[in-house]
């Protein structure tokens, strides 16, 4: 995208740092501090690459950097123990989820779960949610572990959610995200929760190949 000079070096952490932090919140007040710093060609470049190329992603970057999946798809032929305790290892380790209900070619409903590298946060007043919605399609409710009552554990309450919306023949999607509790400075420091979307929309195909 562009280079420092030599004598610029000693910017290199604070604009990678700075870069990073627009990516996921998008303060140009912040990202501009550290831009006014830095050569005009580098400011310039680093300006033009941000407006033609990073276009917001939801649930994308934290501050630090982008998220990754750590295993693409793993897929489940139900809802039963050996999901639970995988959704729960994760959650365990810090691990994003994003997980799926699929009609499989069988006429049976499956689940395809993907791993990221690290859950996003979101603000204390933000909607609560990193996965953004598909587009087309109505959304009839959504869930999170807040809501949970007795003794059920987030994981196995939002597997609840979507086994009941599941057996309505509706789409499920699950995913996890780290609800802050302040609205400023607010990565890293709040609750992990399950949110669970359930649209009016029949389970969708497979997408995987058998």
């Amino acid at each position: 995208m562009t280079t420092l000079g030599a004598a610029d070096l000693h910017l290199t952490g604070q604009l990678v740092g700075a870069l990073n932090s627009f990516l996921y919140d998008r303060d140009d007040s912040a990202l501009g501090k550290v831009l006014d710093r830095v050569p005009k060609p580098v400011r310039m470049a680093a300006q033009q690459y941000l407006r033609i190329r990073c276009e917001p992603v939801m649930g994308a970057f934290t501050e630090y950097g982008a998220v990754e999946a750590v295993r693409e798809a793993v897929y489940f032929s139900q809802i039963d123990a050996e999901l639970e305790e995988y959704l729960q290892g994760a959650y365990m380790i810090g691990l994003g989820i994003r997980m799926s209900n699929e009609r499989l070619r069988d006429g049976g409903v499956g689940w395809a779960v993907q791993l990221l590298s690290d859950e996003v946060s979101v603000r204390a007043s933000a909607e609560p949610r990193t996965w953004a919605l598909p587009e087309g399609v109505k959304l009839v409710r959504t869930w999170t572990s807040k809501q949970r009552t007795g003794d059920v554990g987030p994981v196995r309450g939002a597997l609840q959610v979507a086994a009941d919306a599941t057996d309505q023949g509706r789409w499920v999607r699950i995913h996890t995200l780290l609800h802050s509790r302040y609205d400023v400075d607010f990565e890293g420091s709040g609750t992990s929760e399950f949110v669970v979307d359930v649209f009016d929309s029949p389970v969708p195909l497979e997408r995987h190949d058998e």
